[in-house]
C-alpha cells in the first residue's frame, strides 16, 4: 500500500499534472461506458469508528524517517521479513474463505483486526498518515486505497484486500483479488492479467537487474492484454519501515538503479479496463477511476537473493491461529 501522489484528479503519466473537478458532481456525471462488462460502480459507504488495539502490541512509529538509499538487510533481519511476510500472507488467505455475496468490507476489516491482534501484530495501515481502517477493500472502479465501510459485497465484484502487518518490528505487505459470486468474462479477464504481470514482473528480479524493467515488464503484459497501467500507485522498499527507497514504477520507465541482494521491496501493479487517470475522493483516500472502469492490483514483497528472487509473501496455510 502506498500513496505516491494526492490530488484531486491524478493524470497523465508521471502523474505530475493536475485537472480540477467538483467532486460532489462527479458521481451526478452522465459516464459513458465502454465494452467494461456488467458490474456495479461503487460510492463509498458509512464507515464505522476505530477499533481498539491492544495496549502491549508494539505500535510502528510512522514520523521516524527511513532510508535514504535502498537497504541491504542482514541475516537477522530478513529473518523477521519473513516472519511478518508469512503472517500477513496467512491472514489475507484466511479472509479470502469467508469473501461471499453480502459480507461487508467493514466485516472483512474485523477479521484483518481480530487476527492481526491475535497473532500480537499491528494492522499497519491504521492510523497511516490518517487512515482509518486495518486494511484497504478496493473493489471494481476503486483502483485502491478503498475504506472498508457498510457496502455488501454483491454477485459480480471483483475486490482487492490489501494487508500489512507490523510484526517484531517489521513490516509484510501482500494483497490478492477475489471474485465475488457471478464475475463476468471481462472481469476474469482483468484480475487473470494483473496476476500475470505481477508474476512476470517477479520473475526477472534478480542482483544487477534495472528496476525500471520491472515497469516495463508489466506495461508489456497489460498492453498485449488490452489493458492499461495506472501509474499512479508504486511498489516501495520496506522493512522496519513501512515505506522507503526504491521506488517500483510498474509502467514504462527509466527509474535508476539495480536491485542487489537483500533488498526487500513491493511490486503492486494496478491494471485498469479504460483509462488510466484516477480521482482521489474527498476522504484522501479511496482511488476510484475516472471513467468508472474497472481495475484491480495485485501485491507481494519480494527479497533478492544471491541467485535469483524469493517471494516473501507466497501462501503459507501451515500457520495456525
Amino acid at each position: 500500500m502506498k500513496m505516491k501522489l494526492l490530488l484531486s484528479i491524478l493524470n497523465m503519466r508521471t502523474c505530475g499534472q493536475r485537472r480540477h473537478y467538483n467532486i460532489n458532481d462527479f458521481w451526478k456525471r452522465p459516464w459513458k461506458r465502454s465494452n467494461f462488462g456488467s458490474y456495479n460502480i461503487v460510492q463509498p459507504g458509512v464507515v464505522s469508528g476505530e477499533r481498539a488495539v491492544f495496549p502491549h502490541i508494539t505500535r510502528p512509529s510512522y514520523l521516524a524517517p527511513g532510508p535514504s538509499e535502498p537497504e541491504i538487510k542482514t541475516a537477522s533481519q530478513i529473518k523477521q521479513m519473513r516472519n511478518s511476510c508469512k503472517l500477513a500472507r496467512f491472514i489475507l488467505d484466511s479472509v479470502g474463505k469467508y469473501i461471499q455475496v453480502g459480507l461487508t468490507t467493514d466485516e472483512i476489516d474485523g477479521i484483518v483486526h481480530h487476527l492481526t491482534m491475535q497473532h500480537n501484530a499491528y494492522p499497519s495501515p491504521l492510523h497511516y498518515k490518517g487512515f482509518p481502517k486495518s486494511v484497504c477493500t478496493s473493489i471494481n472502479n476503486v483502483a485502491c486505497h478503498g475504506i472498508p465501510d457498510d457496502r455488501p459485497l454483491e454477485s459480480g465484484d471483483i475486490i482487492n484486500v490489501d494487508v500489512t502487518v507490523y510484526l517484531n518490528g517489521y513490516h509484510g505487505d501482500c494483497s490478492a483479488m477475489f471474485l465475488v459470486g457471478e464475475v463476468d468474462a471481462e472481469g476474469q479477464a482483468l484480475v487473470k492479467t494483473t496476476e500475470l504481470a505481477l508474476q512476470e514482473a517477479i520473475s526477472i528480479c534478480r542482483p544487477g537487474e534495472f528496476f525500471c524493467n520491472i515497469g516495463n515488464e508489466i506495461e508489456s503484459v497489460a498492453r498485449k492484454a488490452g489493458f492499461c497501467v495506472v501509474p499512479c500507485f508504486t511498489g516501495h522498499g520496506i522493512g522496519s519501515y513501512f515505506h522507503g527507497p526504491p521506488d517500483i514504477y510498474h509502467c514504462y520507465n527509466d527509474y535508476p538503479g539495480k536491485m542487489e541482494a537483500g533488498m526487500t521491496f513491493t511490486i503492486e501493479p494496478v491494471l485498469a479496463q479504460g483509462s488510466h487517470e484516477i480521482v482521489i475522493l474527498e476522504d484522501g483516500w479511496t482511488a476510484v477511476t475516472l471513467d468508472n472502469g474497472r481495475a484491480a492490483q495485485c501485491e507481494h514483497t519480494v527479497l533478492i537473493t544471491d541467485t535469483g528472487v524469493e517471494v516473501l509473501t507466497h501462501s503459507n496455510e501451515y500457520m495456525k491461529v
